[in-house]
């Protein structure tokens, strides 16, 4: 599994190359330099990802704490360990490949926020989709699927409408973001199993 992530992870940044004129043509149709009212709206979004990411696992881990439930403390130490994990892999990427923002590119891309950092892959998309991924694992119920990824889709849309990423930079994110989190909880799974049925070195009686 983890051979292919790094497949696929290298095909992301293979983008980069082949893209950029469809990447162009499909933020333009999304984005606009008007003054929007939705601007503050989807900026708020944006940077409200952050706290997100952070707050969800401290949440968890403090209801944990509170009822004394070493499961959900675990819940709380996977979803943190998955965007530890996203945000190294994002980042080792976004500055391997070093792809400029679309609004230093291209004159009439007007940025409506103030990013940091080369643009491929989205950070904040690959950090909504961490932490949806993660928590829909974790809690599988409609109720908890449905807003998480409603929310981290929308977390994507905002970068490209405040011009600030290509959609290639936001489906990178999205696929990093996910497949992080996906391969952490696996990997819980696994070590979970591998503990449940380690061999007891017990004396006989």
């Amino acid at each position: 599994m983890s051979k292919r992530f790094i497949i696929i992870l290298l095909l992301l940044s293979g983008i980069k190359l082949y893209s950029q004129s469809a990447d162009i043509k499909l933020l333009r149709s999304v984005y606009t330099q008007d003054a929007l009212h939705s601007d503050g709206f989807f900026r708020f979004l944006s940077d409200s990802e952050v706290y997100l990411v952070i707050g969800t696992p401290t949440v968890i881990a403090a209801a944990g704490l509170i009822s004394h439930d070493k499961n959900t403390l675990r819940d709380a130490g996977v979803i943190m360990a998955s965007a530890i994990v996203n945000v190294a892999v994002s980042n080792a990427l976004k500055y391997t490949v070093n792809r400029e923002r679309p609004f230093i590119t291209y004159p009439d891309i007007i940025r409506k926020s103030d990013p940091s950092g080369p643009s491929f892959p989205s950070g904040h998309t690959a950090n909504a989709f961490a932490t949806a991924t993660s928590l829909s694992l974790t809690y599988p119920e409609w109720y908890v699927i449905i807003p998480s990824f409603a929310y981290a889709g929308t977390v994507a849309y905002s970068r490209m409408h405040l011009g600030v990423h290509y959609p290639s930079d936001v489906a990178a994110g999205a696929v990093i973001g996910a497949g992080c989190a996906y391969l952490t909880y696996k990997v819980n799974k696994l070590l979970l199993k591998k503990r449940k049925i380690r061999p007891c070195n017990c004396p006989d009686l």
